[in-house]
């Protein structure tokens, strides 16, 4: 049968082994943090690159990087030598005088609002309280971009800024609404992506 004396001399000790165990403790200390020190190393050991994040759309396809040389051979530049840079337009430069008010309306949200020229749509939206998508907000990725139904959106809007679509996509009807500012009266859906 069970040997009552052992049982109870294995209980003892064991009760001793945890007092002692509480009562000292176990001398192990936890290591230094590293991770801090781990990020560093692995960021020093990336790239820098010329490109805003987040989600860069020319790294997978899509957009042509900025400074992206046409055709031609290596290091040979398209179109009689000189590179081409489309820097879009500055709404700030805009004088008081030549400011002109379009209707846009804003189809998923049910309404028309007034917007300046020298204003961009994201910002206009985000006023008037709609939870208006973005990301970036320097037209270099995909989160902000609309619709706009009536046609091509060069005919609607100008871009401040446009590292991300292509003329294509921007002749179908897309903008990003972070860096578009109104030339004209439209519709525009909202999270809409080519």
């Amino acid at each position: 049968m069970v040997d009552v004396l052992g049982v109870a001399l294995g209980a003892v000790l064991t009760l001793v082994a945890v007092a002692m165990h509480y009562s000292k403790g176990t001398g192990w200390e936890a290591n230094d943090d590293i991770s801090q020190e781990v990020i560093e190393k692995r960021a020093a050991t990336v790239p820098e690159t010329e490109f805003p994040e987040p989600m860069n759309r020319s790294i997978g396809g899509g957009g042509a990087p900025a400074g992206a040389v046409a055709g031609g051979t290596e290091g040979e530049l398209a179109e009689g030598g000189e590179e081409e840079e489309d820097a879009g337009f500055d709404p700030d430069a805009i004088d008081d005088d030549e400011v002109e008010v379009y209707e846009i309306e804003f189809a998923k949200e049910g309404e028309t609002i007034e917007i300046a020229n020298n204003e961009n749509i994201l910002d206009m939206g985000e006023e008037e309280g709609w939870d208006m998508p973005y990301a970036c907000r320097e037209g270099s990725c995909l989160s902000c971009a609309g619709h706009i139904e009536e046609g091509p959106a060069q005919d609607y809007i100008q871009h401040s800024n446009n590292d991300t679509l292509n003329e294509d996509e921007m002749e179908q009807g897309y903008c990003l609404t972070c860096t578009a500012y109104p030339t004209s009266d439209f519709t525009l859906e909202t999270g809409e992506q080519p």
